[in-house]
């Protein structure tokens, strides 16, 4: 279970990045993470902190309510 959310976030990050057009290069830097962090989240491989979501979130202009809403992607 725990994977598999992981997993889906990670999805649901690739999608709203790359509606947004922006690359992992990009999102690492907006949000002062490593892009090989960024890859690990999309891949389902980080099991993120508060913090680090709602970086994201704030990165790619969404709430963070709107970035956790993996249910549309099961």
């Amino acid at each position: 279970m725990r994977q598999d959310s992981l997993l889906l976030f990670g999805l649901r990050v690739r999608e709203l990045r790359s509606e947004k057009g922006i690359s992992q290069e990009e999102l690492a830097a907006l949000t002062e993470l490593d892009r090989t962090y960024i890859s690990g989240i999309e891949r389902g491989k980080r099991n993120l902190s508060l913090k680090n979501i709602l970086k994201i979130a704030s990165a790619l202009n969404v709430t963070a309510s709107q970035l956790l809403d993996i249910e549309g992607l099961t």
